[in-house]
């Protein structure tokens, strides 16, 4: 989960919730590659957090009692082995985009555990082996995917709070055309805009859920748990508009 601190409290974004939001950002992209492909990849955006282990009691705290944000929880080869698990049951395409994704998220980390590094070259294996079975090169490959990220990018840029003040300009990645792409809020609380703007729509709105709790500190996760399910739900709106 992403945690953000507030002066009322805690507000708490599901992961789920966040690839939701990627998902809408990609959603307003300008379509490219066959209508299958296209919706294979909005759906594999929409699910690239799925399979954590189990939310309802299992959410992580701090040593200091307060919710634990995503960043501070190691790698899990179990939620790792899951969602790819999971994506199988989608076809080709969506496990080549997951194993994509896994490869980007903790290749990083290779060299750190035989097991995470056997993993690792699973993944490269796997994705040559699917993308023969798709009839797909590797370049046509990577475009989808670097869409898949940079709407995973953006989307994390709004629900962690990080846009920028007084207008200033922050980089969101490399987009599928290859060129780099600025986030910015010219006024405080106004319209975001992306530099080039991407979108085939000038102006959209999109939306995440966020729980809202006022307690700071947990004894345990199934504490946690039971405030969560009582915690009220605001709606976080963003409107994003053509310079």
């Amino acid at each position: 989960m992403i945690v953000n601190y507030t002066a009322d409290g805690w507000q708490i974004i599901y992961q789920q919730s966040h690839a939701l939001l990627a998902a809408q950002i990609a959603w307003h992209w300008t379509p490219f590659g066959p209508t299958d492909r296209w919706v294979g990849l909005l759906a594999a955006i929409a699910q690239h957090d799925d399979e954590q282990r189990p939310w309802d009691g299992h959410y992580g705290l701090t040593p200091t009692g307060a919710p634990a944000d995503f960043t501070m929880v190691d790698f899990s080869m179990e939620q790792a082995t899951n969602v790819l698990r999971a994506a199988r049951f989608q076809g080709q395409w969506r496990s080549l985009l997951t194993s994509m994704h896994l490869s980007f998220l903790y290749e990083a980390l290779r060299g750190q555990k035989k097991e995470l590094d056997a993993f690792l070259d699973e993944q490269k294996a796997n994705q040559q082996r699917w993308r023969k079975g798709l009839g797909i090169n590797k370049a046509d490959a990577q475009q989808a995917y670097d869409l898949m990220q940079w709407c995973d990018r953006l989307s994390l840029i709004l629900c962690r709070r990080e846009l920028p003040e007084m207008g200033r300009a922050l980089e969101i990645s490399q987009g599928p055309d290859g060129r780099r792409y600025d986030v910015t809020r010219p006024t405080a609380d106004g319209p975001v805009t992306i530099t080039p703007w991407p979108f085939a729509a000038s102006h959209f709105t999109v939306s995440v859920e966020a729980s809202m709790l006022a307690q700071l500190q947990f004894q345990d996760d199934a504490e946690l748990s039971a405030r969560l399910r009582e915690a009220p739900i605001e709606t976080l709106r963003w409107e994003l508009v053509k310079s």
